[in-house]
Order: structure tokens, then sequence, then C-alpha cells
């Protein structure tokens, strides 16, 4: 059996003690006592080092306590009052009348409370993490007006990744007035916030709430520090606490035996409660394994004591052994033993070895094997230490390689970049305070950008790791708002300078505000700074903490299909889908909740509760330690149910424990309404028992759409285990509940033959019915979806006041989430425009606006506009319509259509389409073959390569990643540079020229024989403009232009095969507004005069999608014409690809357009962008088969595929630390696709026909007597290509 998410949670106890009085006539305090500044090195032990962040009892045996001045002893130091005030109580200051402290000679009185939630506390992100139960115990009383019990609650406040804050409750009692009062409870994180706050809460606003002590302890944490030797667990979950998580049993079964569910026969544990059983095993080497690969780092020792021991017939001592498996980048694994000992039945045995790596595989999994087969192996505990504190530290996904991050330590370890820094503990009269400790830094006197506040990171910062910043900070000196930046300053061995751009955010002197970000060190640094830069000169900044910690992994994606959706499904085919996630638990608690009581997964037939076995599959939940009838398991399904549904539900459940009469279960939904509100709908109840399964059956249907939707279940009584086999939640409507219908339009009264029904208008503007002429109707045909009619009216908007106002529908019920929509329509100008407007058809999804579609649009004629757009998240409202034009000016709008792309039956279409231009016939002759034997002999023949070109995007430091050097020369024959060769690389300062990381990188790929393209000889829009070339004169900025051209292309005459000679002329016009009309084609003309043989492009982006009206297709040919008229040697269009949800009709449409020229197209600067990894590689595929398929396309080359090196977020195909995504699958898979293979025999003629891409191949033959390899080329060509094969 298999336990996971396992915590028990200790007995609730209630202890009460009276207040000791104390003398009368006290003083009372109601502000906060001055803190003095520390003395540098205050914290430091005696010998100078620094000692561990976690407070530990002086007395033996106790756990650990994570709460910073648990006492009180040190004033308030470490503790915030939330939007109160509060204050400490001694025998100096004075107690509360008749109040004395309950355990020391300090309490905290929090006082001018408004609301219930104020009073105090404590930031303990740092001293947290996953996978941990931590018992919290606090010694609590209030003060006041109070005429019976009041409520004290303990909370955890959770700040999330995405910037989101939930609430985690721990624990609540009810507390009178004149005793103190005991509140236990306890928590685990399932996975890290970005940020967690510990507060105590809770009585009615103007009660005061008194606090004498906190302690929150684990004594079984993680990542457990030893005070003495300052050694460092990496293994979580060493003793089995938590049940088996994260172990992982090797094709095998395992369950942890606890005193609860009960030991093996005469088998106790050795140090702790728990031991691990490892049983039916068939293999000598199948265990219990855990990955540690982000817990490990090259060039430390780490020593591995663990004990173990055997349970089964054994007749002599069994070996146990500790082994490492490794993942190398090149999918290849390698083994490296640990240590051994030999057991004996009935003892524990310590085993115990060391290990150090000399290099960093991608996967590093630790594992103890060996008792024969047959044989359980047992685990009480293991433990993995490394002598290097300083390095093991730094490779800790939770710990912060800042050192002194919120300044206890005054300024120790930093500095400021050139300029001075100040500590403080308030400014401006105490209006600006700190947020998370008690002091600040501002970096004051500076005279430059660069200027801030720094700390060298050297030796604590290891490559090819991903680490995440988190800095809170804010300007002080200047009202406007600034940029803050964080950045790394990196130096190699030989003394190369890197400057990594971290995060930026704009921040002002009105509020702290949170700098985020990522960074990942391709080589190795000999020095790292990491600071804070970016205002303009006279600005201070202000650091309130600052964070530098392990970047943990992003969660899996979920497919779409599992939320709901299935786009391969034909759209007439009624499919009851569960959308309940992880509905079997074959995933542990995967996607579910436990709402206030612990919990685990019971997997395979030996469990923890005898005679019961799963009743669907093989797992089932137990919920245990519930101290109320409602506390049991739950799931969010907001984004899966839709409101008109009728939703049905089945669930298979028992109970157990010592209660012997049924009790009844119940599923309940929880709605969470838009103004905060809480309802609950019942789902449906049945009585059960112990000794069997039972059905609970129900359903439920949504007159609304709230903002949130759980589904749960509760209901047997208090400490009674609530066991659940399976959740079903299915949709029951039939006709609703089909797939998404492919093409049918989903706004109602699209023609308007019904007049103005279902449209509204948005704003004061008025809305009227017209007729459309009909020479409209040849026009309209082709571009709205052909299984509509084409309406003959229209609706006219006049009386508009403002630029959004226009024709609009309400679309909230019709939205399905996560499909692509595609949208179609016609517009045109009236009354009131004197020249052409841009329209756009918009998408209002609750608060944020999202583009549907855009043209710049005429009064004299019909103007197509054709977008697509996605929602991701359940929105409460959707609201098409159509705006843009100026005030004053009226707008008609005919035949709008918004329907779901069917992408796979494209897909179809598509493939016929590539096999067509990408293959070839041929036609394979064999000499000799009769006088040889060959006629008959079998042969097999494999593409080694496709000719298309697919490309990637590469920076110099990446050539020092071994990881992405080895991703990028398997799977790219093209490659682009980044910055590398751009003028404000080249020569940011004028004079001063920067060719080596472009040599460097071209050495690389002509090295490793792949193409590269020139990006960019110039880049027409003035911000990507260096402030040099901005401030000169028309004559001398001429002179800059001749000397860029002739420098760049000179020097790399015949080694680019491209050149993007001007980037982005549709977007920006710098050199054409200062030097004429003529400077662009010059730039074409001097390039090709310089260099012949290199191809010369245009370079634009928003060509390609319909949503910059200024870079439509037509508009891109036009500009194109114009520079051909002009001389310029155009040689080829580059569309740069930055889309979002893209839809393959219109991406051909405009690809037909542009073929019109005769030119070869290339998507220059591929990337699609999506949070999920699934919606990113269905959007990938849609664009890379629609480019393989078109005639005019001859290559492909992606923006950046390794994260933190892209153009755009949650566009990457690797994570940073070399893990490949499902969108990274998806162009492998597509790659994989189109090479081209074949087997068979040689014929009588001696010959053998395939059809095949064109590309590299290679042919094996085996006859009776040898075997026979030649590799051949199948280039391009209409006709059969016949290549004789010699012997």
């Amino acid at each position: 059996m298999c336990l996971s998410a396992f915590c028990l949670r200790p007995p609730r106890r209630s202890s009460l003690k009276p207040l000791p009085q104390s003398p009368p006539n006290h003083p009372t305090k109601t502000e906060v006592p001055a803190v003095d500044l520390p003395r540098s090195g205050s914290d430091r032990d005696a010998d100078g080092s620094q000692g561990p962040r976690v407070v530990v009892s002086t007395q033996a045996g106790y756990p650990m306590n994570i709460i910073s001045n648990h006492d009180f002893s040190n004033g308030l130091e470490s503790w915030h009052p939330n939007c109160c005030h509060a204050y400490v109580a001694s025998a100096i200051s004075g107690f509360l009348n008749g109040v004395r402290p309950s355990s020391g000679g300090n309490y905290a009185v929090v006082t001018q409370r408004n609301e219930s939630w104020q009073g105090l506390e404590q930031d303990i992100t740092e001293k947290v993490t996953v996978s941990v139960k931590y018992t919290v115990t606090a010694c609590v009383g209030v003060y006041g007006d109070l005429h019976g019990p009041a409520g004290v609650q303990a909370t955890l406040k959770l700040e999330n990744s995405d910037s989101s804050i939930s609430y985690m409750f721990i624990e609540r009692i009810l507390v009178s007035k004149d005793c103190w009062e005991m509140l236990e409870g306890s928590f685990s994180l399932a996975s890290m916030p970005r940020r967690v706050v510990f507060y105590l809460e809770g009585p009615p606003p103007g009660v005061d709430l008194l606090i004498d002590t906190v302690v929150i302890s684990s004594e079984r944490m993680e990542m457990m520090v030893n005070t003495q030797n300052h050694v460092i667990n990496i293994i979580s979950n060493h003793d089995f606490s938590c049940g088996l998580e994260p172990w992982v049993p090797n094709c095998c079964h395992a369950y942890v035996a606890s005193k609860e569910s009960g030991f093996l026969n005469g088998v106790r544990p050795n140090s702790g409660e728990n031991y691990a059983v490892v049983t039916q095993r068939s293999e000598c080497w199948q265990g219990l394994e855990q990955d540690i690969t982000a817990k490990v780092t090259f060039g430390a020792k780490h020593d591995v004591s663990a004990y173990i021991g055997v349970y089964g017939v054994l007749h002599e001592p069994a070996e146990v052994k500790a082994t490492l498996k490794f993942e190398n980048s090149d999918s290849s694994t390698g083994y490296l033993s640990i240590g051994s000992a030999f057991v004996s039945k009935g003892c524990w045995q310590k085993l115990e070895g060391s290990f150090s790596l000399t290099s960093m595989p991608r996967r590093v999994v630790f594992y103890l094997e060996g008792p024969n087969p047959g044989m359980d192996l047992l685990i009480d505990s293991v433990t993995i230490s490394c002598d290097d504190t300083e390095v093991c530290r730094a490779t800790s996904v939770d710990e912060n390689i800042v050192r002194n991050p919120q300044f206890e330590d005054g300024l120790s370890d930093w500095s400021g970049r050139g300029c001075k820094i100040l500590l403080h503990n308030s400014l401006v009269n105490g209006k600006i305070l700190p947020v998370k400790g008690r002091y600040f830094v501002s970096a004051t006197e500076r005279n430059q950008t660069w200027n801030g506040i720094e700390q060298e990171i050297t030796g604590r910062v290891s490559r090819k790791l991903a680490y995440e910043v988190t800095a809170v900070v804010r300007t002080f000196g200047n009202a406007n708002n600034a940029d803050v930046r964080a950045t790394l300053w990196a130096q190699s061995p030989n003394g190369r300078e890197q400057y990594i751009g971290i995060a930026k955010i704009q921040a002002s002197d009105k509020e702290w505000v949170k700098l985020q970000g990522k960074f990942l060190l391709n080589g190795v640094a000999s020095r790292a700074i990491i600071f804070i830069e970016g205002p303009p000169p006279g600005t201070d900044i202000l650091v309130d903490s600052f964070v530098v910690r392990r970047a943990m992994k992003a969660a899996a994606s979920v497919p779409p299909s599992d939320e709901g959706f299935r786009d391969n499904i034909d759209s007439r085919k009624v499919v009851s889908t569960n959308i309940i996630s992880n509905h079997d638990f074959s995933r542990g608690l995967q996607s579910w909740s436990l709402n206030l009581c612990d919990g685990f997964v019971v997997s395979g037939e030996f469990g923890p509760l005898k005679g019961v076995t799963a009743k669907t599959g093989s797992n089932y939940a137990v919920l245990t330690n519930r101290s109320e009838s409602w506390h049991a398991l739950e799931q969010d399904i907001t984004n899966k149910v839709s409101t008109g549904l009728t939703y049905s539900v089945s669930v298979i459940v028992r109970i157990s424990g010592a209660h012997q009469e049924p009790s009844a279960v119940k599923a309940t939904l929880k709605l969470e309404h838009l103004d905060s509100q809480l309802s609950y709908i019942s789902v449906g109840r049945a009585m059960v028992s112990k000794e069997r399964w039972e059905m609970l059956e129900g359903s439920f249907s949504l007159t609304s759409m709230p903002k949130c939707v759980i589904f749960y279940l509760e209901g047997p009584s208090a400490g009674v285990d609530l066991l659940i086999d399976s959740v079903v939640v299915s949709c029951s409507d039939v006709e609703h509940c089909e797939d998404v219908s492919h093409g049918a339009n989903i706004i109602r009264n699209s023609s308007f033959t019904d007049g103005l029904n279902w449209w509204n208008p948005l704003g004061s503007c008025k809305l009227s019915i017209g007729t459309v002429p009909e020479e409209f109707f040849p026009l309209a045909k082709d571009s709205v979806n052909h299984n509509q009619p084409i309406s003959s009216h229209f609706i006219l908007t006049t009386n508009r006041t403002e630029t959004w106002m226009g024709p609009s529908q309400i679309i909230t019920d019709r939205i399905k989430l996560h499909v692509t929509y595609q949208v179609a329509t016609w517009v045109r100008l009236g009354s009131g425009a004197t020249s052409p407007h841009h329209v756009n058809v918009a998408l209002g999804v609750d608060n944020q606006w999202i583009n549907g579609g855009q043209v710049e649009a005429n009064s004299d004629r019909w103007n197509k506009i054709r977008g697509s757009f996605r929602i991701e998240k359940r929105p409460s409202k959707v609201i098409v319509y159509v705006q843009g034009p100026p005030p004053g000016v009226d707008l008609m709008l005919s035949e709008l259509q918004i329907f779901p792309v069917n992408r796979k039956a494209r897909y179809k279409v598509l493939k016929e389409k590539a096999d067509k231009i990408r293959k070839r016939d041929v036609i394979l002759k064999f000499s000799g073959s009769e006088n040889e034997g060959l006629v008959g002999a079998s042969l097999k023949i494999k593409q080694i390569d496709n000719c298309f070109a697919f490309g990637g995007c590469i920076n110099r430091s990446n050539i020092e990643n071994e990881d992405f050097v080895d991703f990028f020369l398997k799977n790219f024959n093209w490659a682009v540079f980044g910055n590398e060769l751009k003028w404000y690389h080249t020569e940011s300062q004028q004079g001063k020229f920067n060719y080596k990381d472009a040599d460097e990188l071209l050495d690389f790929c002509h090295k490793h024989g792949k193409q590269t393209r020139g990006h960019c000889i110039f880049w027409e829009v003035e911000d990507a403009i260096q402030p040099w070339v901005r401030s000169l004169d028309s004559n001398d900025l001429l002179i800059a232009v001749q000397n860029r051209i002739r420098g760049l292309l000179s020097r790399y005459r015949g080694k680019f095969r491209h050149y993007d000679v001007n980037n982005e002329m549709l977007h920006g016009s710098f050199y054409q507004d200062r030097l004429g009309k003529d400077i662009w084609a010059y730039m074409f003309q001097e390039a090709h005069q310089l260099d012949p043989s290199a191809i010369l492009f245009v370079n634009d982006y928003n060509v390609e999608d319909g949503c910059d009206s200024k870079s439509t297709p037509e508009k891109y040919i036009q500009q194109i014409l114009d520079l051909q008229e002009r001389g310029a040697p155009i040689g080829g269009i580059g569309i740069q690809g930055h889309i979002s949800h893209p839809v393959g009709e219109i991406i051909c449409d405009a690809l037909d357009k542009l073929a019109i020229l005769g030119l070869p197209i290339w998507f220059t600067e591929l990337d699609v962008s999506a949070e999920n990894e699934y919606i990113r590689a269905d959007d990938l595929e849609v664009i890379l088969r629609e480019a393989f398929a078109h005639p005019a396309v001859e290559g492909i080359l992606l923006w950046g595929f390794w994260e933190l090196f892209t153009c755009r977020d949650h566009s990457h195909l690797v994570d940073a630390e070399g893990n490949i995504n499902e969108a990274g699958k998806r162009y492998l898979a597509l790659r994989q696709e189109w090479l081209s293979h074949a087997d068979g025999n040689i014929d009588t003629q001696g010959e053998f026909r395939f059809s095949g891409y064109h590309g590299t191949y290679t042919v094996d033959i085996a006859t009776a007597s040898k075997s026979i390899s030649r590799s051949f080329i199948v280039d391009k060509g209409d006709s059969p290509l016949v290549l004789t094969i010699d012997k």
C-alpha cells in the first residue's frame, strides 16, 4: 500500500489558567516603544559565526520554535500590528489592571482595534517549508468591555506567486476576560507560497487582544538544523512522519507503519514513531526512492546515514544498499553505489556512506534497495547531510542566499553601488515604516541610474540553477513613478563581465511594491554581485527586504481535456465528462484540498485499515482527525461548471473508527459570490456504515455564476474517519453537454434579422438597423463563416461621445474555457468621418480588455476584421463590443461572427498540403543488382535531417551551458543571435565597439554547421536606439548610419546567410523622419553592395494574426513594393510571429497575400505564450503546421526556447534547468513526424521506390553475404528523383 499527504493532527485541548493579579494603578501604554538600532554583529555568536536563523529552546528535548521574540522579551521586535496599535506590558512599563504575565515577565497588548481581523503578525516565510507539520501554541487573553467569551484565532496569510492572497485557518478558541487560555492547532503547507505571515486575530472591535507567548514548532523539520554542527538534512520527510510524501516505491508497494495503523509483529520504530515498509518486492533492486536533484550540488561531500531493517523469512543477514541514480542530459542513466550494510531480522542497522558529484546530471535520485525478493525492507529514517554548510544552504530550495536580508544586522554585508546607503526605522515622521522587519535601507546621493544597493553573493549561487528574487522597494524624493530594477553582475574566470536583468517594476514614493524575477547563470562565475538600481539621478531607492532563493519548479500543467474541454472529439458526439480531477485518487491527493483535517491515500491491498480495499480502482482516500462534522475533502470546480446545466454527482464512500452506528455523509457546494458572501447548496446525502461501500448520489444546477464554486464532502460525526473511493460529477444535460460545436456562431441575432434583440448600446450612444447594399455581398461571403447566411442588415451606431461606445452583446454563458475563438465581421465608418480610423472588436472580460481583431476602417467601403481570442479563467461577465473611431463618428457593423475553431480538422488538410510540397517521389536504383545478389535484399531507409530550416535564438552566455548547447545542436539547423549583432550591443557608446560576443557565437555556429541570420543591422523603432545615436543631428546621424553598415557588413562579409536590414519599419520611423524617405532603400542598397551573397529581409510583427491595424498584410505588401520601386534589393519577407491564440485560417490568409510578391517568407522570431503548457503546445503546433504546409515559407526560427531566455513569459519549450515541457515535446514530435522512413525489399528491376521529405537519408541493405550502408540527399523537385546507389 502507499500513503500520501499524511499528516496527523494532535488532539485539541484547552487549558484555562487564571490571570495573575497585578498591583493597581498601573501606567497604561498605547504607543509602540522606540527601538534602538543593534550594534553590528550583535546577533552573531561569540566566535563571530552567524548563528542559525531558527530560535532553539535552551531546555533539552524541546523542539525548535520558529517564532522570533516569542515571549516579547525584546519588545515588539519581529512583530507587527496589523492596522492597529500594540505595545509590550512589563514590570517596568506597567501591567494592565489585574493582569499579570502567564509565563514570563511580559505580554503584548494589541489595542485600538477597529476590526475583528486586526491583531499582531510575524513573517515566517523563511522558517517554514512544505510537507512539514507545524504545531502552534499561543497563550492568549482579552481585555476590555466584554460581556461574554470572545473568539481568538490563529491564521496564516499566504501571498502566492500570482500575487493572489489566501488564508489558512489554524485554530480558534473562546477566551474569557481575566484568564489566560491556550490556543493550540497545527498546519502543513502543500506548496510554498511567496510569503507566509502568521497572525493572531479575533476579539470584537474595541476589545484588546493579549498575547503572552507564541510557539510554532516541528520536532521533525524537513531540513533539520543541528545548532552545534550546522548539519542540514536534504531528505524531505526523513522519518516518514508525513506518510510517504515525497518518497516513491520503485516497482513495488510501500506504506508507513505507525501506532495508529499498526506496527509489524515485534517491530517498533528505532528513533521516532513511524517507519516505512517496502513490500511485494519481486526484484532485489526494488525499494524506496526520493528525487534530490534540487538539493545537491557538485563539489560538496554528502554524508549518508539510514536506519534500516528487514522482515520476512530470513536465514542469514541480508544486504541493503544505498544508491544514486543519475539521468544525464543525453538521456543516459548511471548509478553510484554509496554504501551497504548487512541486516539481520529483528534489529535495526545503521547504513553509512558518502558521495560527491563532479558534475551535475539532469536528475539525481537517491534510493534504498537490496534484500532478496520476497523480503520486506524497513526504513526508520534517512539523513543526507552536506559537510559544506554554505554550499548546501545555497543549494536548498528554501534557503535565502542573501545575508542580512531584512537589515536586522544593520548594514552588514551590504554596500552602496556608487552611492551612500543609510539604515532607517522610519522616514517622514513615521509615515514611511518598514514592511517586514524593523528597518529598511535607502540608497541616496545617487548621480547615475546604476547607483543603488548591492551585495556580493559569490560562492552562494550555482550555475545552471534557476533562482527567484523578491525585493520590497519604493522610491523617495521624487513624486514621479520610476523604474526600479534588480540586476546581477557576474564575472567569469577569464574576466568577461555579464549583466543579467532580473526584474523591473514601476515604483513610487507612495507605497512599497514587490519586485520579482528569476535568473540563471549559464557559466561559471568567479564573482557575482546582485544589486538594485534604476530610478533617475537624485531619486533615492528604499529597500525593505531582499530574498534570493532557488526557484520552485512550476506546478505541472493540466491538459485542457482534464478541465472539461476536449478539442479532438467530434462536436456531434455526446460524451459524459467527469469534471472532477484525480477522481479515483490515483495521483494521491493532487487537486484535492483538506478542509481542516488530515488525510492520506491508501494504495494496494495491504493498508492500515484491516479488511478495507478499494471499490472501483486500487486507491481510496482516508480523512482523519476530523474535529467537526464538516471537516473533510474539497475541490475547486469553478472553471468546470456553467450556468443552466444539470450535473449528476455520484460518490462511493464509507466510514471507519470507533463509531458503531451508520452516519450521514453529504455532498455540498460552497459558493463564493462577487460580493464575497458565501452560500451553500446541498447536493446529496447517504447513510454510510463501516461494513461496506455505499453510493452517495445527487445533482445540482447553477442559475448564476459565482466567483468560486467548491465541491466538498462532509458529514460523519467528529472523530469518525471518512473513506472516499471515487467521485464523479458529470453533466447530464445531453443537449448542452456536447463538446464544442466548431464553426457555430455564438453571437445571437448576428444578422440583425430580429432587429436589435440581444444587442445593447455600450454607453449613451444610439443603435438602429440599416440595410447593406447588394455590392457588399460578394466581399462578405469570403470572410464570414460559410455555414451562416449573409444578412442584408447592419447596425448603425450614432451619438457616440467616447471612443469605446458601440454595439455590444453579453456572451458570458456561451464562452467555453481554453477554446480558441475566431472573430469575423465587417465594419464601416459613417457620418463624421473625414479620414480612416481604427476599429476593433473588443471583449470586456470582467475588468480585462481583450483585442478580438482590428482594422483601419474607411467611410467609402466595408472593411473586414478577422481576429481571435481565448479565455483561460472562468469570468463572471463577458461582453463583446465594437469600438474605436473618435467621438462624433458614426459606426456601422454587419454580420458579427464568433465561433470555435476546429484545429484538428484543419490538420488533416495541412498534412496533405505539406506532403505535396515538402515530399518527393524517389526511385533508388542499385547498380550491379543481378550480379551482386541484391534482388530481394531487405533494406531500411532512415531520414537523418529535414532540409527545411528550423532555427533558434541564442545568446553568448547560452553556449556556456552544456545542457542548452546539447538541446540546440540536436534540434535546430539555423541560429539567430538575440542581441549580439544589434547596434546598441556592438556600439553602445560611440566609437567603442564590441564584436567579441558576435564573433564567438558565429564561430560556435560555423563549428557545428549551423546556418545564421544576421539580426539586425538597424532598428527603426526609436525606443530600441541607443541614446548617443538619438542625440545626433541629421548630418552626423547619416555618417553614423554609413559607418555602422560598412563596419558590420565588411567584417562579416559572406558569413551570414540573411540580414534583417531595418527592423520593424511598419512600427517605427526614426531614421526616415530624420534622413528622408530614401534612407530605407539606401540601407538595402549599401548592404547588398557590401555583401552580395546575403539575402536581405524586411522584418515586422503582428502581420499574420489580424490584431494590429498598423501591420496588415496589405500594408506590408505596399511597403515592400514602395521599397522595391526605390531600388531596394529585398530578397525575403520576415514575419516575426510573436502570436497568441493563433487561428490557422487567418495565418494562411496572410501568407497567401504575401506570397503574391514571389519572395521567400520566413517566420523569424516565432513564439507563443500560454501559461498552460498543453495550450502552449497546441498553439505552437498550429503555427508550425501552417508554416510547414505553405509553399512560400522556407524557414522557422524560434525566438528563444529555454526559460529565462525568451522574449515573453510562458513561451519556453525547456525550463531553466533543462526539463522539456509539453510544448517542447510537441515541437520534437512534429520534427519526428516530418522525417520519412521506409523499409522493404529491392524489386526484380533492382529498384526501391518511396516518397520522402526533402533532406538527408541513409539506406542500409542486408544481403545473405554482407551489409551495405550508403547516404543520399532528396532535394526539391516536381518529378521523381532517380538515384543510383553504388554497391
